[in-house]
């Protein structure tokens, strides 16, 4: 038996007997010990870390590469809807 399934096993074993609260309380005394020991300046690192990875990820996407991007597209959606009111606006003014 590898390491690997000793702990699949272990951990299927340990599901079984214990319930979802059981998850629960493991996982919130670890992030208080986490947070104890380490502090706020801790998570705000870690963020920076996981955002500047997305940002990595995001490169060569539709909006480096000259496309429209979602937040170009959402303002672009609401001229649009800004004109068609504008314009039912002028058609009621006329009857």
């Amino acid at each position: 038996m590898t390491v690997a399934e000793a702990g699949r096993k272990g951990g299927q074993k340990t599901a079984a007997t214990h319930g979802r609260e059981f998850y629960e309380e493991i996982g919130r005394k670890g992030g208080e010990k986490v947070s104890s020991e380490r502090g706020p300046e801790f998570y705000s690192e870690i963020g920076s870390k996981g955002g500047s990875e997305r940002a990595k990820q995001h490169e060569g996407t539709a909006e480096a590469e000259g496309k429209t991007s979602l937040e170009e597209a959402g303002h672009r959606g609401g001229q649009r809807v800004r004109r068609l009111i504008q314009a039912g606006k002028e058609h009621e003014s006329n009857e």
